[in-house]
C-alpha cells in the first residue's frame, strides 16, 4: 500500500485549487481506498457545490437527512452529524469507514442488523469523484455530507 505522504500528494494533485477542508475530505477517502487497493478519487467542484447547498439547508436544524427521497436520485451520499463544533472531515470519513467491520466481502452484504453502506460508498470500485461539505449548524453542532 502507498504511504500516507504519497496518498496526500496524489490527493493534492486530484484536488485542483482545493482549500484545506476539501483536501482533508479527499485525502481521507483516498487513504481508505488505498487500503483496499482501489484507485484514488478526484475532487469534483460541482459535487462540492451540491453538497454545500444541502449542508446549508441543514444549518438551521442539523437534521441527519439525505438530500433526496430514497431511490429518487442516482448519486451516492453519505451524511454525518456530530454534537459540538469540533467535528472534522477526518472524523466523518473515519465514522463511515468504521462500518467495514460489518461488511462481508464474499457475500457483498452487511452483517444482519448492521449498517455498512457508508463504508461501501467510500471504497466502491466504480466511484471516481467526490464533493463534500461541512457546516456548523445554528445550534453549534456539525453536519457533513
Amino acid at each position: 500500500m502507498p504511504n500516507n505522504e504519497t496518498i496526500y500528494r496524489v490527493s493534492k494533485q486530484l484536488c485542483w485549487g482545493c482549500v484545506r477542508e476539501s483536501l482533508e475530505f479527499l485525502f481521507e477517502h483516498n487513504l481508505a481506498r488505498a487500503k483496499k487497493w482501489e484507485l484514488p478519487l478526484a475532487w469534483d467542484g460541482q459535487l462540492q457545490k451540491y453538497a454545500q447547498w444541502w449542508a446549508s439547508q441543514r444549518r438551521s436544524d442539523c437534521k441527519l437527512q439525505h438530500s433526496f427521497p430514497e431511490g429518487d436520485f442516482k448519486l451516492g451520499e453519505n451524511i454525518f452529524w456530530g454534537s459540538g463544533s469540533d467535528w472534522t472531515p477526518s472524523n466523518a470519513v473515519d465514522a463511515w469507514t468504521d462500518e467495514e467491520k460489518y461488511y462481508n466481502y464474499e457475500a457483498n452484504s452487511c452483517a444482519e442488523g448492521q449498517m455498512c453502506g457508508h463504508y461501501t460508498q467510500v471504497v466502491w470500485r466504480s466511484t471516481r469523484r467526490i464533493g463534500c461539505a461541512r457546516v456548523v449548524c445554528d445550534d453549534g453542532d456539525v453536519f457533513i455530507t
